[in-house]
Order: C-alpha cells, then sequence, then structure tokens
C-alpha cells in the first residue's frame, strides 16, 4: 500500500512552507491532523491547508 503525500498550500500559516510535500501521520477531530514534512519539521493544522500531491 503506497504512502499517500499532500502539498501544504496555506501562505498566511508557515508561509516559508507553501508548496512542499507533506504527509498526514495522524487525523484527529474538528478536521486537525498532523503532518511531517520531508525535513523532519511536524505541524498540528487544518487539513483545509493540504491539498493532495499530483
Amino acid at each position: 500500500m503506497g504512502e499517500q503525500l499532500y502539498v501544504w498550500r496555506w501562505k498566511a500559516r508557515l508561509p516559508e512552507r507553501y508548496g512542499q510535500t507533506c504527509r498526514v501521520t495522524a487525523r484527529g477531530t474538528l478536521n486537525s491532523c498532523r503532518v511531517v514534512f520531508e525535513d523532519g519539521f511536524w505541524a498540528i493544522t487544518s487539513r483545509n491547508a493540504l491539498r493532495k500531491a499530483p
């Protein structure tokens, strides 16, 4: 089973991460999730901040 990658799309929050790929490691309530970027940085954010990578 392949791992689903997402792209960070919010410029207002974490503008330096805009367009970078990340993966969702956990999903929470109220549309929240934990994302981990390629360099190991992680953040708890809304799933609205993500789009599926092409």
